[in-house]
């Protein structure tokens, strides 16, 4: 015996867009993003749970929230914490825009000044800067050395966010604590390393292989994180800012502001840019 359809049924939450993500989804396989006919995916606005699941923070600081809320808006996004750090942007301004619409008002501060200012963001043309970015997974150090690029998951950005702020954390309590100056300096020093730590494990899960001039790849994750760890600081640093450069690729740029007259009178420049992050205290509000 079947149950009757729920006659409210057709007054559920339907999709109101669809995307289309900047990896092109080259990384997953079926148990992470289903595949589509069209490539595109729907997305649905958030429900009453969703908007409960984001103000809960516990949630938000592990991520478990906004995995949560992707799920729920994207169904064929089968596991958000397998998502890399090139759909993320997308994907999250997808769900704002089908839950609250095309616009958003952002507010900031005037560099020099202070002056609070509210500017209101069309969400879809970002979508679009975002959707004409040409996702690059490769990059030549002046050494020669090229590397091939394994991008970031959401898991491992979120649990980096997350170890780094129980170090600042632990930072500031040693700092305010009655502890002895050497008890102290033996505190900062192991946290100092185990951020150094992370971030050289970031390093090397942002590193599929390293192909060296005679084309010899090197694929091995020992093997790199002990090149990683002997390099002279100049290599190091340099593949640092590459892979930062390559890990904001599919990211939502920062928005160009036009000073007024005014206010280039009182010092600020005559444009200057504002970052737009996507702090959940806002964005989905």
């Amino acid at each position: 015996m079947t149950e009757n359809a729920n006659p409210l049924k057709r007054f559920y939450r339907q999709p109101q867009i669809s995307i289309k993500l900047p990896s092109q989804e080259k990384y997953y396989t079926p148990d992470v993003v289903l595949k589509t006919a069209t490539g595109e995916h729907p997305v649905l606005p958030m429900t009453s749970m969703d908007e409960l699941a984001l103000r809960t923070p516990d949630s938000l600081m592990s991520g478990q929230a906004t995995v949560d809320v992707i799920k729920s808006c994207i169904p064929t996004i089968i596991d958000p914490w397998r998502l890399v750090n090139y759909d993320v942007d997308t994907v999250l301004l997808a769900i704002r825009i089908a839950s609250y619409g095309e616009t958003m008002d952002m507010d900031f501060s005037v560099p020099g000044t202070g002056e609070k200012m509210t500017q209101t963001i069309n969400l879809p043309a970002l979508l679009d800067t975002i959707r004409n970015q040409t996702i690059m997974d490769t990059c030549t150090l002046i050494s020669g050395l090229t590397i091939k690029i394994k991008p970031l998951s959401y898991k491992q950005i979120a649990d980096s966010q997350i170890k780094t702020f129980e170090q600042q954390r632990l930072y500031a309590q040693v700092s305010q604590s009655n502890l002895s100056d050497e008890e102290k300096a033996k505190q900062f020093t192991s946290g100092f390393k185990q951020l150094s730590e992370l971030n050289t494990s970031l390093l090397v899960n942002n590193i599929d292989s390293i192909i060296l001039p005679t084309g010899e790849s090197v694929s091995d994750s020992a093997q790199i994180k002990d090149f990683i760890n002997n390099a002279n600081s100049t290599t190091v640093k340099e593949l640092e800012e590459k892979l930062v450069d390559m890990r904001l690729q599919g990211s939502i740029k920062p928005l160009k502001i036009k000073a007024t007259e005014d206010q280039i009178k009182a010092g600020v420049p005559a444009t200057y840019e504002v970052p737009l992050t996507f702090d959940n205290s806002n964005f989905f509000v």
